[in-house]
Order: C-alpha cells, then structure tokens, then sequence
C-alpha cells in the first residue's frame, strides 16, 4: 500500500507532477508505517533530502481509522516547520490520502491574543507613546474580524516584539473562566478545536507544557492520541529538560506586583498599604537582579547562592513576599483578580523557597539574566525515566525522527537521553550526489579558536572566497562576539550586502537574503537549523569553529560533572556527541535540492589536528575534502 502511494502511477505522483519516488522514503514510510501498526517506537535519521515529512505523513494520514485509531499528533521543533506542514504538505497528503479525518493547527499559549489583557494595556496606556497608540489601535482593529487570534497574522509585528508579552496571556496571568472575556477566549477556542480533532501539529515546547498541565491536575491542553511522530527529534532532550524542571522568573515577580498595583487602582482604592507592598515586592526584585553584578550571562545557583550578600538578597526578597501575602490575605474576596494574584505569589513563595534548596542531587541550580531580568531555574540532569514513564502509560506508536541524531552512524546518545530502550533505529542517508554536488575545505593557514584577532584573520583569508562565489553565503558563528565581529569587518571590505542576525526578524533576514541573490548573512544559534534555502542563491557555508557548548553553560555544566561522578569521561560523553550533531545541522544548510551545489568551510585546524575530529568528519556525508582555500575559489567560480 505505501509503496504504491510512492509509485510513479501512485497517488501523490498525481498531484505532484515533478515527484520522483525515492528508495530511503519509500524505507521510512514504510518503517513507520509499521511501527503504528505494532504501536512500537521508531527512531529514524533521515537525511537532507530523504523526504522525511511525506514519509511520515503518509503512512499517518493512510492507517488513520476513526472508528478504532486515537487521533493523531504530530510535533515540529520550531513555529516555521509547524506553519511549513500545516500550509503546505499537509493538505497535498490529505487530498493524495483521502484522509477523512479533521486536521488542526495548535500553538501555545503565548501565540494568541487576549482580548482582556489587550484591552487592559490599552487603557494602562493611554497618555503614553503615540506610536504605541497607533500600533495597538492596529491589533485592536484586527481582533475584530481574526478567527484564530493567532497574532502571527498581523503584518510588520516582529516575533519578538516588545508588545507582544502585554497582549498575550501566561500560565501566571491567565484568569481562566474567571475571565471577563471567557467565552471569547481565543486560546480556549483553539484547545477545543485540537480536543475534538483527528490530526494535531503542535510544537515540542506545547507536547511539555500539556505534560506539565496534566500533572498539576488542571486537565489537558491536547487530545490523547494512539500515534505520536517528532520531527527534529534531536531537540528534545533538552527541551524536556526545562518542562520537567522549574523556574521563577523576574519578569513573573514584577508582573505580579504590577497586578497588584492595577487592583489598587481600579478596584480597592482604599487599600494603600497593598499597593505599597507591591512595589516594594519590583523593587526588591530590581535589587536581586543588580546583586549578580553582571550584565548578562548564566551560572550555577548553587554556587552564587552560598554568597553573603546573595544570601541577603534572598532573605529580603522571602520577607517582603511574606509581608505581601499578609497584606493580601486582609483583602481576599474581594477582588477576583486579587484572590488570584493571591494564588500566583503562594505558589512563587513556595517555588522560591524550593530553588534556595539547593542541595539536592540530580538536578542542576542555575540563574539566567538578561540585562533587565533574571531566573532561578532547576532542571534535572536526566529525563530518561521520566519521558519513558509518559510513554508507557499510553498504548500507542511513537515515531522520532530528524536529519541528525547518529554520532558516527550510532544512535546510543539520543536513545540514552529520552530512554528509549526498546526503540527500533533506521539510518537512512541523502539522495544527494555531495561527491559530485560539494567541496569541504579545513583552510590550513586558519589559527585554533581563542587566538587573538582570530576574526580579522577570518576576514582577511576567507573575503577573497565570499567574492569568488559572488556572496551567496552563510556565515555561522558559535558566538555573538564573532558574529558582530565578522559583520563589521566584512561590511569594510566587501560590497556585497552583509546582513546581521538580530537586525531583523529571522524570516525577513531570509527574505532579503533570497532577494538580493548576492549577499553575505552573518549568523548564530538559531540559523544553525530549521533554515532551508534551495538553489544557487546559497553555494557557500562558512562555519567559524566546531560548535561545542561552553562548558560554564550550567545544564551542561552539570551533566558532566554528575557523568564524571559515574566513573565516565564527561567530554566524550556529553560534550562530544551534542557537538557533533550541532555540527552536522549547520552543514546541512548547504545542499537542499538535487541541482545544489556548493563549498563547506570549518575554520577548525582541530578537526584535522586531534583525535577526536575523526568522530565530526566520520559523521558527515562522503563529500571531497581539501586544506586549499584556492580550490574553494575555483569550485565556486565553475557554480552558475
């Protein structure tokens, strides 16, 4: 049955006139197909160009039985792919499928517009800004005729926009059926959409999130189903990791306070004294944060909070919530949003008390602070038990796949880390010809990383190289130092458009890098992957040095040391393997489709000078090496 859906005379070939049928996805979809069948688990690594999201989709949407089949959930790593298989690829399978069932489409909690918070923030702010007027009379005007309260949906809003935290609600914030607007909740009508669908998308953090949501007995934010399939698989033992940990932020601590302030002033006037407590709760918050004497960066808990002067910091902050709790207490019944700030500083008081308890084993304490804010996190050092224990209360087929979860073609790491004992792996490599399509260079006359004026020796070597393939160029960096560093030396020296991560939104910087067709994009962390730009308008991409964690990155940090305390080599055993699969996701940024062609350059001496750059070049596709930048140059030249 599969295997025909696949055919050139098959379904999908019908409304694809271009398909041709490939032998590793016709494999997966069969695996999978399998798998649902026996309700097993599958984990597959499928390679750039296998197809993987119709290998799974098919063989979904075809066994699908509504009569005796749970529904169907199928979860993305990131809000693009999630929009990229709603929109695109699956409507093409339902049609090819004939898929009876209802398909939708649920993000978390943040992507949905409240309209009480929204209509709060309004009247909060109306004598402020006028731009900011005229931004919000803008979404007010499109609340009005959205159905999906989806704020993806309004134009120029960037996705990390000051406002939005102010028109969406939280966990903390979310009155529930409280709520003056309830019944025109958007997030509440999209929940029972998912609940009475057949097919789910949703996103790894929201699969967590419901977890978390179930455990506290609150209900549920999805359907249960009988088949669940992860796509970029490989980015979920760390995400586990948060959702099965906790953490007070400071952003939570001054949004509650200013909850408290807005009761003062719109409903209990008469209650000063709360309203004094309250901004001594942000202000003793504001003084916390400037006690880590830092402007950004993480570190271990644990340690910094055996300090003095933390220690005072978190005796007063524990002083003045106590003193805020009695305040409150006078008051409860009388306001309904009072009785649930009430609700949310219990609950802060005692997660605060917790992570001042530092000293039980198992579990990493470590704070993160921006330059306004700070958290307090606890995360634990593995999930393995945990996440197997969810799979096994379920009767169903679960399905993880992702173009990279293989260290040197073994599965241990990934399967380790989530506790997939009796999983079934399948290793499936690209259609690609990379020895025909690419050239990877090591340049022999880079410095080792950590040399100083690393970057202008970068700049100097490698902008004949960027000149010679006319832009078209990725630049991927492991830090932001050198990634600004990069951008301002290439801005000097090249005249081709050299765009930044972080001066636009990510999906801009790739529209206008597609458009000029001759640029160089200087970037980190988040276009390492989920980034997909096919043809010659990408033919060059630069990696700075072997992406390894920093080991003061305090999860990490304490991962290594609890493998250590097991009589176990930390670097071979967590650093080593998380590098090579970070580094296997940004060299697959170069070749996206059969007619690709294009150079791979790691400015690393290391992977040819020690021994473990045999386990990074072992784990990459069969492509021609060199140590000549020269050979770079003519490789790019011959690329139409």
């Amino acid at each position: 049955m599969i295997s025909s859906f696949f055919s050139s005379s098959g379904a999908l070939s019908k409304r694809l006139p271009h398909f041709i049928a490939r032998d590793a996805q016709v494999e997966m979809a069969e695996a999978v197909a399998d798998t649902i069948k026996s309700k097993q688990q599958l984990v597959v690594e499928a390679e750039t160009g296998t197809g993987k999201t119709f290998a799974y989709l098919a063989p979904a949407l075809l066994s699908f039985d509504k009569a005796v089949s749970p529904k169907i959930i199928i979860s993305t790593g990131s809000k693009a792919l999630q929009e990229q298989l709603f929109v695109k690829d699956l409507p093409l399978l339902v049609e090819a499928a004939d898929f009876s069932g209802s398909v939708t489409l649920l993000k978390g909690r943040g992507n949905y517009l409240c309209n009480e918070r929204l209509n709060r923030f309004m009247l909060e702010s109306k004598h402020k800004d006028k731009a900011l007027q005229i931004e919000l009379v803008k979404i007010k005007n499109w609340s009005l005729s959205t159905k999906t309260g989806d704020i993806a949906e309004i134009d120029d809003l960037a996705e990390d926009a000051f406002i939005i935290p102010a028109i969406t609600s939280s966990n903390d914030n979310c009155l529930g059926r409280e709520c003056p607007s309830f019944d025109d909740c958007f997030i509440v009508k999209a929940r029972k959409k998912a609940m009475e669908s057949d097919l789910v998308v949703i996103n790894h953090h929201l699969f967590f999130a419901d977890l978390a949501v179930k455990e506290t007995g609150f209900g549920e934010l999805m359907p249960e189903a009988g088949v669940y399939i992860f796509d970029e698989a490989h980015q979920l033992p760390d995400i586990a990791s948060v959702y099965f940990g906790e953490s007070l932020s400071s952003r939570q601590l001054t949004e509650l306070a200013k909850e408290i302030d807005f009761v003062y002033r719109t409903e209990l006037r008469e209650a000063k004294q709360m309203a004094k407590a309250a901004e001594q709760l942000r202000l003793t918050v504001l003084d916390f944060r400037l006690a880590f004497a830092m402007d950004k960066g993480t570190g271990s808990w644990r340690d910094k909070s055996r300090e003095r002067v933390m220690q005072l910091h978190v005796q007063r902050l524990q002083q003045v919530m106590s003193f805020l709790t009695e305040v409150i207490t006078d008051r409860l019944g009388k306001s309904e949003v009072l009785d649930h700030c009430f609700e949310r500083l219990t609950q802060f008081t005692l997660l605060f008390k917790k992570l001042n308890s530092v000293n039980e084993t198992g579990f990493s304490y470590w704070f993160d602070c921006t330059k306004q804010h700070f958290s307090l996190n606890i995360t634990p050092l593995s999930v393995a038990d945990r996440f197997q224990v969810e799979c096994q209360k379920k009767e169903a087929s679960w399905i993880f796949t992702s173009a990279t979860l293989s260290v040197k073609g073994q599965f241990d790491h990934f399967t380790q880390l989530l506790g997939l004992q009796n999983s079934r792996c399948l290793q499936l490599n690209s259609p690609f010809d990379y020895a025909k399509q690419t050239l990877f260079v090591v340049p022999r006359l880079i410095p080792e990383p950590g040399t100083p004026g690393l970057a202008d020796k970068l700049i100097e070597e490698l902008a004949p190289v960027i000149r010679a393939g006319k832009g078209r160029c990725f630049f991927l960096c492991t830090s932001h130092a050198m990634m600004n560093q990069l951008a301002a030396g290439f801005r000097q020296v090249l005249t081709f458009p050299v765009l930044l991560q972080g001066e636009k939104s990510k999906q801009a910087l790739l529209d206008e890098f597609v458009s000029h067709g001759n640029a160089l994009l200087v970037a980190t962390g988040s276009f390492w992957e989920g980034v997909d730009v096919r043809g010659q308008v990408l033919s060059c991409v630069i990696i700075d040095k072997i992406p390894f964690s920093s080991p003061d990155e305090p999860l990490l940090k304490a991962r290594m040391e609890d493998a250590q305390l097991k009589g176990k080599d930390p670097f071979a055993e967590v650093q080593l393997p998380q590098a090579v699969i970070t580094f296997k996701q940004g060299v697959g940024r170069l070749i996206r489709a059969e007619q690709d062609k294009g150079v791979l350059i790691v400015c690393d001496t290391r992977l040819v000078t020690r021994k473990y750059g045999n386990l990074f070049l072992n784990s990459l596709p069969c492509m021609p090496r060199t140590r000549s930048l020269d050979n770079a140059i003519a490789f790019l030249k011959n690329i139409d």
